[in-house]
C-alpha cells in the first residue's frame, strides 16, 4: 500500500468507512519492512479488524444482508457468508457460487452442487451483479438457452459491464451472429464506440479497433452517423462503463 493510498484509507478510516477499515486491517508491512521504508500506522492489523467486528457485527446480529456478508470478510467464516447469501444479498450470492464450484460445502447426490451453483448466480443475477450475470451466462451457453442467454446478456450490457457490452455489441452486429439476435449495426457500432473511452483498459484497445472496422465496413454513411446518436442516447440513459472490480479486491 502506497502511503498516499495509506493515507486517504485512513482518512476514509476516521469516518468509519467499513471498507477503507477492512482494507487496512488486511494490509501488511512485509515488503516496506524488508526495504525499511514503512510509514507509520495508526494501528495494528488486529486493532483495525477491532474496529470493523465493532461497527459491523450490531447490524449484522439484526440481520442486515450487507453487514452479515462484511462479517465474512472480517472473520473469513463461511456461515456469516451463507446467512447474507440467503438474506438476499447478491455480492454475498456471488461468492456462495464461487466456493460451492471451487469445492466448499458438501453436496451427497450428483448434480446438487452444480444446480446449487446455478441457483446462486441466477440470484445474484436477478438481484444486479453484473459478474453473476456474466458467470450465469456461460452455464445457460454450455446447457444451449439460446433465449436465456439473450435475455441476460441484454440485461448485463445495461449494467456497463464492459465485457458484457463488448459481447453483446458484436452479437447484435452478428460479428459473429452466436445467439440469434436480430441484427443491429447501428447499435452495435455505438457500443463498440463507448468501448474506445476505456482506451487499452484491461488490455481491450486492439480488440475493440478490430471489431469497430469489422462492423464499420458492412455501414452505410447515414448509419455511422446514426450510431453517433445512438451512442450518445446509450451513454445518457445508463450506468458509465465499468470493469466493476471489488470494493475489497487487492
Amino acid at each position: 500500500m502506497a502511503p498516499e493510498a495509506q493515507h486517504w484509507y485512513e482518512k476514509a478510516a476516521e469516518k468509519d468507512n467499513i471498507y477503507a477499515i477492512i482494507q487496512l486491517g488486511r494490509h501488511k508491512n512485509d515488503f516496506c519492512q524488508k526495504i525499511g521504508n514503512c510509514p507509520p500506522f495508526k494501528k495494528t492489523q488486529a486493532e483495525w479488524f477491532a474496529q470493523a467486528k465493532g461497527l459491523v457485527l450490531p447490524k449484522a446480529q439484526e440481520g442486515d444482508p450487507e453487514s452479515l456478508y462484511l462479517m465474512y470478510e472480517i472473520t473469513l467464516n463461511r456461515e456469516w457468508l451463507e446467512k447474507s447469501a440467503t438474506a438476499g444479498y447478491p455480492l454475498a450470492q456471488y461468492w456462495m457460487a464461487v466456493s460451492e464450484r471451487q469445492g466448499e460445502g458438501f453436496f451427497l447426490i450428483r448434480g446438487k452442487r452444480d444446480a446449487s451453483v446455478k441457483k446462486w448466480l441466477l440470484l445474484s443475477s436477478e438481484g444486479g451483479y453484473p459478474k453473476a450475470m456474466m458467470d450465469y451466462l456461460q452455464i445457460l451457453f454450455e446447457e444451449g438457452d439460446m433465449e436465456g442467454l439473450r435475455h441476460w446478456l441484454k440485461i448485463a450490457a445495461e449494467t456497463g459491464d464492459q465485457a458484457a457490452i463488448s459481447n453483446y455489441g458484436a452479437y447484435i452486429a452478428h460479428t459473429p451472429d452466436k445467439i440469434g439476435y436480430p441484427l443491429d449495426l447501428v447499435k452495435g457500432y455505438a457500443l463498440f464506440t463507448l468501448l474506445k473511452e476505456l482506451d487499452d483498459s484491461g488490455g481491450i484497445g486492439r480488440y475493440v479497433e478490430r471489431k469497430c472496422e469489422e462492423i464499420r465496413e458492412k455501414m452505410t454513411q447515414t448509419q455511422i452517423e446514426e450510431s453517433e446518436k445512438a451512442a450518445k442516447d446509450w451513454k445518457a440513459t445508463h450506468p458509465p462503463l465499468s470493469f466493476f472490480p471489488d470494493k475489497l479486491s487487492n
